[in-house]
């Protein structure tokens, strides 16, 4: 029995991840990739900082991440996927933005 679930196993991984594998596999493993690595970023400056934070490339990641898997939503007509997705890249993009902007008060003020 114990043999046959092993069997069930190796079967399914296979199919999964070596019968099935294609361009929008490889791409959609990419775009897990990005997202993961925000929050590797994020965990990093938080340990050098000694406090939480949250660092801009943490924001740039998600937005790349997430155009990815939205692509990949979009190509596999997944709706789940799509609608999460394209929700979470706009908080993304205005976080982005918000930060940006900011920047650029901040540096106002210093100017003057």
């Amino acid at each position: 029995m114990l043999i046959q679930y092993g069997q069930a196993l190796n079967a399914y991984l296979y199919d999964v991840f070596v019968a099935k594998f294609d361009f929008w596999l490889a791409f959609g493993l990419v775009a897990q990739l990005l997202f993961t690595a925000r929050f590797l970023v994020q965990w990093i400056s938080s340990e050098r900082a000694g406090q939480s934070v949250v660092p801009i490339a943490f924001w740039f990641f998600s937005m790349g991440g997430g155009l990815m898997t939205l692509v990949y939503g979009i190509a596999k007509r997944e709706p789940v996927i799509i609608l999460s997705q394209a929700l979470a890249t706009i908080i993304y993009v205005r976080n982005i933005i918000l930060i940006v902007r900011n920047r650029g008060q901040a540096s106002k003020t210093v100017d003057r």
